[in-house]
This record gives C-alpha cells, structure tokens and sequence, in this order.
C-alpha cells in the first residue's frame, strides 16, 4: 500500500429527502382563529454506517404550531446525506457524522420546512441557525458523566 492509498476521502455522495409528512388534524376551523400562533421545533441527527467507508447521516425537524392548545399544523421532515469517509481517524469521524454532516444537510431542510409550511397556506417557518459542534461537544459530555464512577 502506498502512502496515496491512506489520503483521507469526504465526499457527499448524495443528499436527498428521506421523509416528510404535513398534518392539519383541526382544519379547517382552526384556520379561522385570530390568534398568534405558539411554534415549537424539535432537531434529530441519526446516522450509521451502510457500506464499507460509506456513511448516512440524517437531520429531522419536527415543527409544531398551536392556537390555543389546538394543533394548527405539524410538519415533520428528514433530510439526509450518503457520505463516503475513509482513512479518517475513529476519534475524529464522530465528529465528521456529528457536525460536518449535519452542517452541510440542514440548509436544504431549511428550505423544505420553509417551502412545505408555504405550500401548505402558512407563513413560512425558518428554522434558525444550529451550532451542531455545540451539540457535539454536550452529548460528549453527557456521556462522559454517565460513565463517570464519580458522579
């Protein structure tokens, strides 16, 4: 083996919507309530390994909008990525699944949380910026206290 055959590999091989679902359950009565909406959204990241040295990763929003207690619309969306990753250290490649991917998949969920909420007769929902190195850096550290004997 040369040294050439050892070059680290990322490549994004292809990134695609996995799943999406837009649910209305008290419509049309509750489109006719004057009063401002409550939004809650809620982020997922799963991944795996599905082939030697290739990777999914993918980032879900679920986005729940009320009017008093009342669902006015559900939307849910999965968006994912097939990554090739090779000759990367196992210490560094969580990371990779963790962050890099994530990063570059949830700017295409955006815009079909944002494009779905609009086709759907609502003001589009825009999900806001997410440090996914942040969210790393906590789950790292939630684990490492879960396995701590001192804690």
């Amino acid at each position: 083996m040369t040294n050439q055959d050892l070059t680290p590999v990322f490549q994004i091989q292809r990134m695609y919507l996995k799943d999406l679902s837009l649910e209305q359950p008290n419509s049309p009565a509750i489109l006719l309530e004057q009063q401002q909406p409550q939004v809650g959204i809620e982020l997922s990241l799963a991944g795996g390994k599905v082939g030697e040295g290739i990777y999914e990763v993918a980032v879900t929003a679920t986005v729940t909008t009320k009017v008093n207690d009342r669902v006015l619309f559900l939307v849910e969306a999965k968006q994912a990525g097939i990554f090739e990753i090779r000759h990367v250290p196992e210490e560094r490649l969580q990371g990779i699944l963790s962050v890099v991917c994530p990063q570059m998949i949830y700017p295409y969920l955006r815009a079909i949380i944002s494009d779905i909420c609009t086709r759907a007769g609502f003001p589009p929902v825009m999900l806001t910026e997410v440090n996914f190195q942040a969210m790393f850096e906590a789950q790292k550290a939630q684990a490492s206290d879960k396995t701590d004997p001192s804690n």
